[in-house]
């Protein structure tokens, strides 16, 4: 760790949420005469890594400056007043639960921006591609670094007219509807969410996190407390997303382009997760606990729903989507994080905010590595892949239909190192032990095995025995998926597939290496998060 002054920590976490700002606006303005290269496109993309990177390395800066002995100590705080009259403050600052959050934001959208521009979107101009991209990286930047709750609500929605625009401009079949899916429901649930944030703010007297975090909901009353929980919880369940609330999920992903659901997937669905524990588990403890059995409930029907629609897609003849199947396993993985929440123990919570991490890294590889392999082949459809698909007989006859050829199956013979990343992602996902998808899950269920005071422990004990269920599941589709896909022989006619290429390989390194390190190491994270999930636990008296 590096000794940085808390001025320059200040001015990184300002330029985190400012640079990509400016940086889009930059973007719709002409390229200067020396900077066009090759065409304006060209330019236009290279300028999306340039800020992407520069809003990574000072966000890896940041880290390095952040103080690791005082992990629940706000950090390189700013606090401005903005609306006097509402008491609404610009105030930022980071700590060791938002931390991680941060660098994760900041490493997907430059490894997106990165793969964009050797792999540019099929659609309008670049120009408004990168300046959503940029947009869409400030939104949730700030989401994770703003202490106000008006803020966060801003933060919040300033996500959605990006995605928005990303999913409808770029994306596949049916994007229109999938986009507008994704706004209708979120704003739905947005809106219930802000009543709940005025009324926090107003019966407590502050919109500030922290302080309502130190006043641990004692200047709310607990019926208060509970219309607050149920407001605030529909919409970050909403973005979560959490069971029965998914439905535009599987969707969204489907249809969007390749970095549209590296994103979705890997930073924009813990803004959800994040409102939980930032705001919730401290200011409205009382209220929390009365729907924490209910939250648990939710989360683990999530868990085998998500597996069973993942098996269903996996199965021969189903005709299943290789994105939707990634998709619908992320409300089972995204249930784990919930049940972790829900116990309301340092354990659970902890572990929720690793499986936060551990998803982002690890299903936004697994999504970077389908688009890949859509490029190739043209398909995700796994029958297509597995030579299964419709594409090879008649509907009608069954008889082989001529010129077509199967799309990819045995990988691992065609590709090897792409077959061999596919491979890699899915056993990281499925929880094996020493990869990252392994410590958040098992921490999930142990906080259930015993759940915080005031909570029915034979229920929690239900819930961590249906969660375990779910992991079998979960290895069991994984397993079907790398069986169909990656395996068996290669057909005598089957095209050439390109394996690994060089920007593919700087873009996916990251990830893979972080799902080993912190799979190997996991006390880095944990001993980030805990010092700060134990002080919001106890209202900042620890």
């Amino acid at each position: 760790m590096i000794d940085i002054s808390e001025s320059v920590m200040q001015f990184l976490l300002a330029f985190l949420l400012v640079g990509p700002l400016l940086g889009a606006a930059a973007a719709l303005l002409p390229a200067p005469p020396g900077l066009r290269g090759k065409s304006p496109d060209q330019a236009v993309l290279r300028h999306g890594v340039t800020v992407t990177g520069a809003v990574l390395v000072a966000a890896i800066v940041l880290a390095l400056g952040f103080d690791h002995d005082q992990p629940s100590k706000m950090q390189a705080t700013t606090d401005i007043s903005w609306i006097p009259a509402l008491d609404v403050r610009i105030h930022l600052g980071t700590d060791g639960i938002s931390l991680p959050l941060l660098v994760l934001t900041a490493l997907l959208t430059f490894l997106s921006a990165l793969h964009t521009y050797f792999k540019p979107p099929a659609g309008p101009s670049p120009k408004a591609f990168v300046a959503l991209l940029l947009v869409l990286e400030s939104g949730t930047l700030a989401a994770f670094a703003v202490l106000d709750l008006i803020l966060f609500f801003l933060a919040f929605e300033m996500v959605l007219i990006p995605m928005y625009f990303l999913i409808a401009r770029w994306g596949g079949e049916g994007r229109v509807e999938a986009a507008w899916k994704f706004v209708l429901y979120t704003l739905l649930g947005s809106v219930v969410m802000l009543l709940g944030l005025l009324l926090i703010g107003i019966k407590a007297g502050t919109f500030d996190m922290v302080a309502l975090a130190t006043d641990n909901g004692r200047s709310l009353t607990v019926s208060v407390q509970i219309i607050a929980v149920l407001a605030i919880g529909i919409g970050l369940a909403v973005k979560t997303p959490m069971w029965p609330l998914h439905s535009w999920l599987p969707d969204a992903h489907t249809a969007a382009p390749t970095v549209g659901s590296v994103l979705l997937a890997g930073v924009l669905l813990k803004m959800g997760t994040y409102g939980f524990v930032r705001i919730l588990l401290p200011a409205a403890p009382d209220g929390f606990r009365t729907f924490a059995p209910y939250l648990a409930a939710f989360a683990v029907v999530g868990i085998i729903y998500g597996s069973l629609a993942c098996l269903a897609l996996a199965k021969e003849g189903a005709k299943g989507d290789l994105k939707r199947l990634i998709a619908y396993s992320s409300v089972g993985h995204m249930g784990f994080v919930l049940l972790g929440i829900a116990t309301m123990t340092p354990t659970g919570v902890n572990g929720a905010l690793f499986a936060n991490i551990a998803h982002g890294l690890i299903t936004g590889l697994l999504f970077f590595l389908v688009g890949a392999l859509k490029d190739r082949t043209g398909t995700v459809d796994l029958d297509a892949l597995s030579r299964l698909s419709s594409g090879l007989r008649s509907a009608t006859s069954g008889s082989a239909v001529p010129g077509r050829l199967p799309a990819g199956a045995a990988l691992y013979g065609r590709a090897p190192r792409l077959g061999g990343l596919l491979a890699f992602a899915a056993v990281a996902s499925l929880g094996l032990p020493g990869l990252a998808g392994f410590w958040g899950e098992m921490l999930a269920l142990f906080g259930a095995f015993d759940p915080a005071a005031g909570l029915s422990r034979p229920a929690f004990l239900v819930f961590m025995s249906i969660g375990a269920f779910g992991t079998l599941l979960t290895a069991a589709y994984l397993l079907v998926v790398v069986r169909r896909v990656c395996m068996g022989a290669p057909p005598e006619q089957a095209p050439a597939l390109t394996d690994v290429r060089g920007h593919e390989f700087a873009a996916w390194t990251p990830l893979v290496v972080l799902t080993v390190v912190t799979g190997l190491w996991p006390g880095a994270l944990i001993g980030l998060t805990d010092p700060a999930v134990q002080q919001l636990l106890t209202g900042g008296t620890r």
